[in-house]
């Protein structure tokens, strides 16, 4: 009993440090981040002295790895998978059944569905917790890696890196919007690295 009440303290703690850091960044602005960044920066300033600011695209890909990983790890075992498999075939199953009853302007079936309707909504906010959980936890480790990303590319605004077909790009630079190349190598490297490790974990499968 202790114990369990120890683990409950301990994830409303994580929870609430990953729900303070997110609104931290958007409420407390540019001196937050900054700082959030250059804190990060006792643990991969090192990274950068082994591979050498030129290439600052593979710490990148490292950082990726790690968060990728990471969130793997947080999503296979704080979710119930079974949970969103079933909530998500149901839901398919009555998308379809509603639209088969509009159709046909079957009016008794539609209103007997309609009865279903609030037993769906309370599966999906359930469904909806559960994804957001996880995604607390993930900030803790993510939003400082990326805000150290941000605060030393910022900090050394000559970086390049040579993209397929695009050839050499200064990391800063803008792709579109107020998205920059870093930023975008950086989605792309996490997006392949965390495909792969949801294979191999056996994550999702939604």
């Amino acid at each position: 009993m202790v114990t369990a009440n120890y683990k409950k303290q301990f994830e409303r703690a994580l929870l609430a440090l990953g729900i303070s850091m997110m609104i931290g960044i958007v409420v407390l602005g540019e001196e937050f981040r900054n700082s959030l960044g250059n804190s990060v920066g006792f643990f991969m300033n090192p990274l950068i002295t082994l591979l050498g600011d030129s290439n600052f695209h593979i710490v990148l890909f490292i950082m990726a790895a790690i968060t990728a990983l990471y969130a793997t790890l947080i999503q296979k075992y704080t979710m119930d998978w079974d949970l969103m498999r079933n909530v998500q075939e149901k839901m398919r199953v009555f998308q379809k059944e509603f639209r088969e009853a509009q159709l046909s302007n079957n009016t008794a079936l539609m209103k007997k569905m309609e009865n279903q309707r609030s037993e769906m909504m309370t599966q999906q906010l359930e469904m909806s917790k559960q994804q957001f959980k996880p995604m607390a936890y993930i900030s803790i480790i993510s939003l400082p890696l990326f805000m150290w990303a941000y605060f030393y590319i910022n900090s050394h605004e000559a970086a390049t890196m040579v993209f397929p077909f695009w050839g050499e790009h200064i990391l800063t630079d803008g792709l579109l919007g107020p998205f920059h190349y870093w930023i975008f190598w950086y989605f792309i490297a996490s997006l392949a690295v965390s495909q792969l490790m949801r294979k191999a974990l056996d994550v999702g499968g939604i």
